[in-house]
């Protein structure tokens, strides 16, 4: 079958928003937006999910219009339908009203069998004192690593604090 192939990615999703589910969802596309996703030129920077009317709509993601393309060229930022289970579908619209939770984009991704896939998460926003804690927990983490790797070496490092 094939490996995927990783597209687009929302790099500031995990930073703005804590993670707490993701799924994953087909994406209802044109002859054209397919054609540009192959080729690496969509970007999710910017853009979110939305259920409507029992849909799911993927909103604001920029697919480029295909280099070769005629007048029937697609619109770069048209809303997009994302293709879920009716039960998905439902407990996702519940979960983000009762809770308060966002939906949003996290990677696009071309299947081993060419179909293009689109990975959402279900996220709450982060405060500013959640990326603070962030940041020192990942400051942490690598601190022990250095340390880690500097013992397998014998060295002792020496800390001027």
């Amino acid at each position: 079958m094939g490996e995927e192939k990783t597209v687009a990615q929302n790099r500031k999703a995990r930073h703005d928003y804590s993670i707490e589910d993701s799924f994953e969802a087909g994406i209802v596309l044109t002859g054209t937006e397919i054609k540009s996703i192959r080729a690496g030129k969509a970007s999710l920077a910017e853009s979110y999910a939305r259920i409507e009317k029992g849909e799911a709509w993927l909103i604001g993601a920029n697919i480029s219009p295909w280099d070769t393309g005629n007048r029937n060229n697609h619109e770069p930022k048209r809303p997009r339908k994302l293709l879920l289970h009716r039960h998905q579908i439902l407990a996702l619209l519940l979960r983000t009203k009762a809770k308060g939770l966002t939906l949003v984009p996290l990677k696009m991704y071309i299947t081993g069998r060419g179909r293009a896939k689109l990975e959402i998460g279900l996220g709450r926003g982060k405060q500013l004192h959640d990326h603070r804690q962030d940041i020192a927990d990942r400051d942490a983490r690598r601190e022990m690593d250095r340390d880690i790797a500097d013992a397998g070496r014998g060295r002792d490092r020496v800390r001027t604090r």
